[in-house]
């Protein structure tokens, strides 16, 4: 653990100590208390052979859930491939603005996750409503092969649908079973120019359909906020996550398409992290 450690921070890694442990534990099978238990045991070649494996991944910049193939997110595990953006803390920031406006846990509300990568967003609210229904849309096949195996892991599929869907094309909200009494989204925000100047472990490995949101990081909003309107019933509401000093534009684009615009949201860091919108 400790040579693994020293690789790490030679790369550039913070928390280098902490990310051995995880990679050591990962290798091994055995949960931390296991490794300490066990700490003065000599370790097995092969568990030392697949320890430098997944250290040469991580000196590489390759995302740790990405290695691990699994991400905690609201405190429940999502599998997570490279065909979807990791799950994030700030992203929790959407269940519990949700959480708020929609009090009722016993509803049977319909809630439409547009952009719905590992599930994270969309499965966590079937969770936390055990009677709502809920339909993912991702523009990537791998993605809702994630989300899938994600819902069935959660004890949710049998209340979620997912297809195939692109913001991009015309009439794509066609077709849809709505109207939803909830539509959230995390849609890709970097403006296209500054991708390849993101962390490594984002820029080199997340997918970029995920992240590129046009010239001005905003393309995918336009096209929520113009089929907003048809999508969310009288009452119901629209969030989305934004990136930080997007709020205030996000804000005006749904203003714009006739939605009525609520205070944001700010995550631990306090960016004004969610946009809300109500029909």
């Amino acid at each position: 653990m400790r040579d693994t450690a020293v690789a790490l921070t030679a790369a550039g890694i913070d928390n280098a100590r902490f990310e051995a442990r995880l990679l050591l534990s990962y290798a091994a099978g055995l949960s931390v208390e296991q490794l300490i238990a066990h700490g003065r045991d000599a370790a097995p070649p092969a568990i030392v052979s697949a320890l430098r494996t997944l250290t040469a991944r991580r000196v590489q910049r390759e995302p740790m859930a990405y290695i691990l193939g699994e991400r905690e997110f609201w405190g429940l595990p999502f599998k997570v491939s490279p065909a979807v953006l990791v799950p994030r803390p700030d992203s929790e920031t959407l269940i519990e603005a949700t959480l708020g406006l929609m009090p009722d846990r016993q509803r049977a509300w319909r809630i439409l996750d547009l952009g719905v990568g590992s599930g994270c967003l969309l499965l966590t609210l079937l969770r936390e409503y055990p009677n709502a229904l809920g339909w993912g849309v991702d523009i990537s096949a791998e993605a809702l092969t994630v989300a899938k195996s994600n819902a069935e892991a959660l004890g949710v599929a049998g209340r979620a649908t997912f297809r195939l869907g692109d913001w991009r094309l015309e009439g794509w909200a066609q077709g849809l079973p709505g109207p939803f009494d909830l539509v959230v989204s995390n849609p890709p925000y970097i403006e296209t120019s500054t991708i390849d100047r993101l962390m490594p472990e984002v820029g080199r490995y997340e997918p970029r359909a995920a992240l590129d949101g046009g010239p001005d990081g905003l393309e995918a909003y336009r096209a929520i906020a113009a089929a907003g309107r048809k999508l969310v019933t009288p009452g119901g509401f629209l969030l989305v996550e934004g990136g930080a000093g997007q709020a205030p534009d996000i804000s005006g684009i749904f203003s714009s398409c006739g939605m009525s615009v609520m205070p944001f949201w700010k995550d631990l860091g306090g960016v004004e992290r969610v946009v809300g919108a109500h029909h």
